[in-house]
């Protein structure tokens, strides 16, 4: 990551997401006057967790007699929102792979961004300027932009 005191540079991707929702953005302006424009909108159908649970949890035999012990129901829908995560840094890597953006800021979800960190090709890695862990998903562009304005000059 580098010195984000200069701002955002043209033609920087900003992606905003979080565990269901992501905008893929471009600064069309330059690096004191940011302009953002959506490039992609992807959003995932992620059923509430309890739409995904079985009817009532497993069990299993213990080693004892007669003995049993409950097995916690797999949490689909967490694990929905880390394949959603590691397909958002698919496509960063296959944007990145074609030259569509030189500087990446993500901004996402803590549980988002740590997946994203995790699972980002050292190539998209390389493009990160700098990350913020906020839900910002549901503001308008205007208020997206005075948010990472906040973060450029709180750097």
């Amino acid at each position: 990551m580098t010195d984000r005191t200069s701002g955002l540079p043209r033609g920087a991707w900003v992606l905003v997401a979080d565990g269901e929702k992501a905008l893929f953005l471009r600064n069309i302006g330059d690096a004191t006057d940011m302009n953002l424009e959506v490039v992609k909108k992807d959003t995932q159908d992620n059923p509430k967790a309890q739409d995904w649970a079985a009817n009532r949890p497993g069990r299993m035999h213990d080693n004892g007699p007669g003995q049993k012990s409950a097995v916690d129901d797999t949490d689909w829908h967490e694990l929905e929102k880390e394949r959603f995560a590691k397909d958002l840094g698919e496509y960063l890597y296959k944007q990145a792979h074609k030259g569509a953006f030189d500087d990446l800021v993500i901004v996402a979800s803590r549980p988002v961004l740590s997946e994203l960190r995790n699972s980002l090709h050292k190539e998209v890695q390389d493009k990160i300027l700098f990350d913020v862990a906020k839900v910002l998903t549901n503001q308008p562009i205007d208020e997206l932009e005075k948010s990472l304005a906040q973060e450029i000059k709180a750097a």
